[in-house]
């Protein structure tokens, strides 16, 4: 830093930064970060050389004092750096003529302090900032409560009677450069809810949809309730106005979907609070070309679906496991309009996302979409569903997949410890071997629905997939209507399901991992090959003449599960291909 940049600019320790000397080190910590050093046991005296200049705002004036290059100052250059690195150190303009401390502005600054890199670009946002409380009766202890809490904060607040919010909610806005940003808060279920910062229409139609979704209040709640509610309002609304991070970002929650929206849910009985993702239907129609990146593992994708599913505010059913045996094979379930949707997968993880992804399509449209975590996902499935309506070629012998670790497993499994009375057949569903086509059916009924069906790149994987599916249909019980199976998706997710994964050298085909590792390797090369055998043309638009939507939601659902990153694929109709 050069000595005229140090006449304009101070370093300072971050307010609120706590320090503990150790034995040979320091560990400091702050509101956004934290460091240990260690390695040298003159740290814990360089600490106190450095502390009340860092403090204070004397940091320049002691290194103009220290020779340059010597190891003291050495010592101290690196010990900045690392305290740069992790946000524990704020620069400041050095005010011409420094004004007298302000002492009912002293909170404000100190807040600013410890949480913006900024804090004078932050206090000069907010001095130019001022809030209005809208709601149906402006002496509410709601609207009260968010107005103390906003004032509190440094703003100038206004109250407005809006006679179209509901008793129970308020709208905080705020006004000064730029366009209006607001939040809403309000009663509703068990509990009250903050929205994310947002235009004031975003804001006004969150609101509308969480309590269509959380219902209307119960009782009164405990005394602590509403200045929770107003308080993390007024919160969210400040750091907007200062231009902070939102308060959802901080805290770690890897539940929180980095890149989206996220609301305070509060519960009353008893009290606590957390955040969860959600996007509101206005802020879906703004943002309808943008959203997240397709996932890249099967993590991702089960977050973005336990967002989507999540049982509060969530939009579609979460497939879960509760009230169905584990063995033989991991099943779980999820609620539809048509009746219970079952099935399973060789782990809970897979199963979950295949019910996801069906319990989806069915709530498009039956035997329109195709969804999937991503787009290969989403392909994979929609072509072995394709292929598996084609009439298959010749069989192949048993010799030649009967042997597949995996296919005796579940064969084993299917007729052994479940006692069902089968017969499988496998077949060549392309030329030249690249695709097979396996079907398990009852033994004795040879036109029934198959219990299990796959398609695949071996004649083993296809194999051992249509018996796992057959085992997941015989543990679920009754299958239900034909519009609740499962088509045939087998190793569509095995590149997500292995993606990032630490296959050990002794996982071979016979464990699912080696397994799924297997068959990630050969999926690229099996959608070609689908592909040239179906002709299927994909995409992600609906063609004019797709299947009727099951309800007229279906286009904003297949927008908000893009919006999330998942793929909605539609295949084109034969005259446009």
């Amino acid at each position: 830093m050069t000595a005229l940049a140090r006449q304009a600019a101070v370093r300072r320790l971050r307010p609120g930064v706590a320090v503990t000397p150790l034995r040979a080190g320091l560990h400091l910590r702050g509101r956004g970060g934290s460091v240990t050093l260690e390695g040298s046991a003159a740290l814990p005296a360089l600490w106190k050389l450095l502390e009340q200049p860092l403090r204070g705002g004397g940091l320049e004036a002691l290194l103009d004092g220290m020779e340059p290059g010597s190891a003291v100052r050495g010592a101290v250059d690196v010990l900045l750096g690392r305290l740069e690195e992790h946000g524990l150190l704020v620069t400041e303009d050095r005010p011409p003529h420094p004004e007298p401390a302000d002492p009912d502005r002293e909170p404000v600054a100190r807040w600013l302090g410890e949480s913006s890199g900024r804090p004078a670009a932050a206090a000069a946002a907010l001095a130019a900032a001022r809030a209005e409380v809208l709601a149906g009766d402006p002496g509410a202890p709601l609207a009260r409560a968010a107005g103390r809490a906003l004032a509190r904060g440094g703003l100038p607040v206004a109250y407005s009677a809006d006679p179209d919010l509901p008793a129970g909610r308020v709208l905080l806005r705020l006004h000064g450069a730029g366009p209006d940003r607001a939040v809403a808060a309000g009663r509703s279920g068990g509990g009250g809810y903050a929205t994310a910062p947002g235009s004031p229409a975003q804001a006004r139609s969150d609101a509308r949809a969480l309590e269509d979704r959380l219902g209307p209040a119960g009782d009164d709640g405990p005394a602590a309730l509403l200045p929770l509610l107003a308080g993390t309002a007024a919160h969210r609304l400040l750091c907007a106005a200062a231009g902070l991070p939102d308060p959802a970002a901080e805290g770690g929650d890897e539940r929180l979907l980095t890149g989206l929206p996220a609301v305070l849910l509060a519960d009353a009985r008893p009290l606590r609070a957390d955040y969860r993702t959600w996007l509101g239907p206005d802020r879906l129609d703004a943002d309808r070309h943008t959203g997240l990146v397709p996932a890249r593992t099967l993590d991702e994708a089960l977050r973005r679906l336990d967002a989507l599913g999540d049982g509060r505010c969530g939009v579609l059913p979460g497939p879960e496991p509760a009230g169905l045996s584990q063995l033989p094979v991991p099943l779980a379930s999820c609620a539809l309009p048509g009746g219970l949707l079952t099935g399973g997968a060789p782990r809970l993880d897979l199963a979950r996302l295949e019910l996801f992804c069906r319990a989806a399509e069915l709530l498009l449209g039956d035997g329109g979409p195709t969804v999937g975590a991503n787009p290969g996902h989403a392909r994979g499935r929609a072509l072995r569903a394709a292929a598996a309506r084609l009439a298959a070629g010749p069989a192949v012998p048993e010799g030649e997949w009967s042997g597949h670790p995996q296919a005796r497993h579940w064969w084993t499994t299917l007729t052994g410890r479940l006692g069902v009375a089968a017969r499988p057949e496998v077949r060549r569903a392309a030329p030249g071997g690249e695709a097979y086509h396996a079907v398990v059916r009852r033994a004795g009924t040879p036109g029934s629905a198959p219990l299990g069906e796959a398609v695949e790149a071996t004649p083993g994987d296809a194999a051992a997939f249509a018996a796992l599916a057959a085992v997941c249909a015989a543990s679920a019980g009754p299958a239900g209507t034909d519009a609740l199976r499962v088509p045939p998706s087998g190793g569509a997710v095995a590149p997500l399901a292995t993606a990032g994964a630490r296959i050990a050298a002794w996982e071979d085909p016979g464990w699912t991992n080696g397994w799924m590792a297997d068959v990630a390797r050969r999926e690229e090369r099996l959608q070609s090959a689908l592909h040239r055998l179906t002709g299927a043309a994909l995409t992600a638009d609906a063609p004019a003449s797709a299947s009727a939507p099951a309800s007229a939601s279906a286009p904003a659902l297949a927008t908000r599960l893009r919006a999330f990153g998942f793929t909605v694929l539609h295949a084109a109709p034969e005259e446009a291909r």
